[in-house]
């Protein structure tokens, strides 16, 4: 009998390590096929003769997927079995970064909001997949798929030119190549779908389930916090490098000025939970987030190295520590599990459609100014409302019922 208990608990180890390693090879696919299109993007502009505000779509695209299918992704889940819904997520991801590499500016659209629409079902899943499967280590293992998710997207920033350089690739092989990538945590994952599927579960009592989170003011201020974090995120990450080159940076040193913005990003997620759970509300933390984009701005606007390389950082730190407050007020400002889900899907859906605003409507700006001054203010300006709606969401209190 104890024999069968010890083989018991080494097999139900060995799952839950391979089911780690999948949640953390899918995590590593989240921010890699779209970061790697920054450092690439003057290139991609140049050789299919795009304007700044079609090639800030490439951007833009996978944003507004992000906003069309989260809140179908767990009803999906629910009908098919959440691994299955990720493995086949994970085919159409591998199919959108192939088509995207293809000749011509329509299959680079397509091939981009495949990707988009792919990716989505991973934000959404993911997080309630570690919930169902590890319930006593949530923080642990969310701040574990949060490291590999932009340690991954950085070294793509990074490692976009030089790829390009090898003979024969091209942008279009340096995009491809992250097709192994995806196709690798494919084959990882196919032992998962062999097992009991797991579908998101709502927690906690139905006696908060009538409040209507659309009606609440809280919850649209989360929404727009995290929607305008990201949108400086994304916005950044799509047009940082050409900022850069203005001012006389190469392209391979913009590309690693993205990836230090991302590096940057990471120990931020793990530092703002930490000081945020351990204090009575979390507006001063938000308003900080704010201060940090507008001086940023600013820093950026200097045209100075040392004073740019501090700006890359802490709007990597402003990002960083935004992302996790926003995670954070899913649970913090519901009253329970479901709400918890519902706020979630809400954020997530209409906070991408906000973020999808920023790189086009920054593309289209310097189209017009023919240069970056008038972009970047109006990224220093994002600031303002990330410092009014984080002091609304990070007040002590809860959705009320309406």
């Amino acid at each position: 009998m104890e024999q069968d208990t010890m083989r018991q608990e080494k097999q139900n180890n060995k799952a839950a390590w391979g089911l780690l390693i999948g949640i953390l090879l899918i995590a590593a696919n989240l921010r890699a096929p779209l970061t790697s299109v920054g450092s690439l993007l003057s290139s991609i502009r140049s050789d299919l003769e795009m304007t700044n505000t079609l090639a800030g779509s490439l951007t833009t695209l996978p944003l507004l997927a992000f906003f069309i299918v989260s809140p179908f992704a767990a009803g999906v889940a629910n009908r098919i079995g959440m691994k299955w819904t990720l493995f086949y997520s994970f085919i159409l991801l591998t199919i959108g970064l192939v088509l995207r590499t293809l000749s011509g500016v329509m299959l680079l659209l397509s091939g981009t909001v495949i990707v988009g629409l792919a990716i989505a079902f991973g934000n959404v899943l993911l997080p309630a997949l570690i919930k169902i499967n590890f319930p006593l280590k949530i923080g642990l293992l969310t701040g574990l798929y949060a490291v590999f998710m932009n340690i991954f997207g950085a070294m793509a920033s990074g490692v976009s030119i030089p790829l390009s350089r090898i003979s024969g690739w091209g942008w279009q092989g340096s995009l491809a190549s992250w097709a192994i990538l995806s196709m690798v945590a494919l084959v990882v994952w196919i032992p998962q779908l062999k097992k009991k599927a797991a579908s998101p579960k709502s927690e906690g009592s139905n006696s908060h389930a009538k409040n209507n989170i659309w009606k609440s003011p809280l919850a649209w201020n989360i929404t727009v916090y995290m929607g305008t974090q990201s949108m400086v995120f994304f916005t950044i990450i799509s047009w940082l490098p050409d900022i850069l080159k203005s001012s006389g940076y190469s392209s391979d040193l913009a590309g690693w000025m993205l990836s230090l913005m991302q590096l940057a990003f990471i120990p931020f997620t793990f530092i703002t939970p930490i000081i945020a759970e351990k204090i009575a509300d979390q507006k001063l933390l938000t308003a900080i987030t704010g201060l940090l984009v507008m001086i940023s701005s600013g820093a950026l606007l200097t045209g100075n190295a040392i004073m740019i390389t501090i700006a890359v950082i802490c709007i990597g730190a402003a990002c960083g520590s935004a992302f996790s407050l926003s995670m954070m007020f899913f649970s913090l400002r519901s009253n329970d599990g479901q709400e918890a889900s519902k706020v979630s899907g809400m954020a997530q859906s209409f906070g991408y459609l906000i973020a999808a605003v920023g790189p086009i409507l920054v593309g289209f700006m310097h189209d017009v100014t023919a240069a970056w001054i008038l972009p970047i203010i109006a990224v220093g300006m994002t600031g303002i409302i990330l410092i009014v709606t984080g002091m609304k969401s990070g007040a002590d209190g809860k959705i009320a019922s309406a």
